[in-house]
């Protein structure tokens, strides 16, 4: 009986949560469309400050993910294309893979770690401060002024990073292709563009998208359901970026489906 009740409250406080954060989005969304109409909207500042922290302060980690990354898998596919005498095929293979798959995911990754993390504990410490209910005895509706600019934010900044992700990882196989394996710098390029279409861009720009909207809206949900003083803050941050690893992995794999086997 005691495993049937403890799997039974497993289920239903996930449950919870499912339909505790698809609330939380849909007033976000709310908020976004409603907002202007009501003179509500947060203001231009905030929006601005936040999207400096999540993309452009973002960018240093990024660039070096990316470009080690590009050099990574040049080498790497060079390794077994050459027994092929397939060698040239290396640029096609890290400009495909970089612009389908890694470049969204890694870039998704870090900024979860960075600024998911930073958007838990920074809401997590107002809500144990009793500032978040400051602000709704202030007549502040705590989505607007606090969730809405982060989501914003994110889903503007991570898709510009993921096209500057794209751009170094090939240059960083660029690097190794022709100044290590001494590939044609022109044909290289040549072979990168060829074989990269517009739908694998396209692609990796949604993913890139809702992995915006996924880390922003559990950072914000864990900070305001943050309970337990400090302690409670730590671990609201460390839930939060593990959800968020955890949930970038799994709509990856389901959009890459949706995409990849079937005629979308």
């Amino acid at each position: 009986m005691n495993f049937v009740e403890a799997i039974g409250g497993v289920v239903t406080t996930t449950y919870r949560h499912i339909v505790d954060v698809f609330g939380l989005l849909w007033d976000t969304v709310a908020w976004i469309i409603i907002g202007p109409f009501k003179r509500k909207f947060p203001k231009r500042e905030g929006i601005s400050e936040q999207m400096v922290f999540a993309g452009i302060q973002s960018f240093v980690i990024v660039f070096f993910v990316a470009f080690f990354t590009g050099i990574v898998i040049a080498m790497q596919s060079a390794y077994q294309l050459n027994k092929f005498g397939a060698t040239i095929y290396v640029a096609a293979m890290v400009s495909v893979s970089i612009a389908r798959e890694l470049g969204p995911v890694l870039t998704a990754l870090v900024v979860a770690g960075r600024v998911g993390a930073a958007i838990t504990a920074e809401i997590g410490s107002m809500k144990v401060s009793e500032q978040i209910e400051a602000l709704e005895t202030m007549a502040l509706n705590p989505v607007r002024f606090l969730v809405v600019p982060r989501f914003l934010a994110l889903i503007v900044m991570l898709p510009c990073l993921t096209i500057l992700s794209d751009i170094i990882g090939v240059i960083g196989g660029f690097l190794v292709g022709v100044y290590n394996m001494g590939l044609n710098p022109y044909r290289y390029i040549d072979f990168s563009f060829n074989f990269m279409t517009w739908k694998d861009v396209s692609t990796g720009l949604i993913k890139s998208f809702t992995f915006g909207v996924i880390i922003s809206i559990i950072g914000c949900y864990m900070g305001l359901t943050t309970k337990g003083g400090a302690e409670g803050v730590g671990r609201a941050t460390t839930t939060s970026v593990v959800t968020s690893f955890v949930l970038i992995i799994l709509f990856d794999c389901i959009l890459t489906g949706i995409f990849y086997f079937s005629n979308i």
